[in-house]
């Protein structure tokens, strides 16, 4: 069964509603944004508002997951393989993106955003696992996967926190070894 296409009359106005949030996010703290100044932004009436969001916080959502998607590539990343290439550059993809939010809408909505990052890495984890192994569904895989997106979100948390002089790729490529070959393979390195 194919998919049904979406007007893009409807696409080109969901985008001019989350590029007005998004714009306005720059300006003014979230908890200030009202449905009105992104209804001014954009030009458009509180019914086409309401017809794209269930209000302001799943617009929030929804915009913050198509940021992270396109800071992600997802495209490229969903049919690439899980290998140290691409856990640096989804890591610094994930730093640059909490970066950009310091700025904007961050205070107060960390739970949103961890959750966001968290589930959008999930699946693109799961989907380079299944990919890697030649694999169907699979328990063990989507296990893995939850693992590493709580990892690398972890890893980037401690970063912003702690490391900002070290490069995001510096950083995670310390943990890289035990996160594709095990905890043995940093014991080895260690010991010669």
């Amino acid at each position: 069964m194919t998919q049904p296409k979406t007007d893009p009359r409807v696409l080109r106005t969901r985008k001019l509603i989350m590029d007005s949030f998004i714009e306005l996010s720059g300006v003014k703290e979230f908890k200030d944004i009202t449905v009105k100044d992104i209804t001014a932004e954009a030009m458009i009436n509180r019914a086409t508002f309401y017809y794209h969001f269930e209000d302001i916080y799943d617009l929030l959502e929804k915009a913050l997951s198509e940021v992270l998607l396109v800071n992600l590539n997802y495209d490229i990343y969903q049919n690439a393989e899980l290998n140290e290439e691409a856990v640096v550059s989804i890591f610094e993809a994930i730093t640059d993106f909490q970066k950009s939010l310091s700025n904007r809408c961050h205070r107060g909505y960390e739970d949103t955003i961890a959750r966001i990052i968290r589930e959008q890495l999930e699946i693109l984890f799961y989907k380079m696992l299944l990919k890697q192994h030649e694999a169907e569904e699979n328990e063990a895989l989507k296990v893995t996967a939850v693992i590493w997106s709580w990892g690398i979100y972890g890893a980037s948390v401690e970063w912003r926190k702690s490391s900002k002089e070290m490069p995001p790729k510096e950083f995670i490529k310390l943990a890289i070894p035990s996160m594709m070959y095990g905890i043995n393979s940093i014991m080895q390195k260690n010991v010669k």
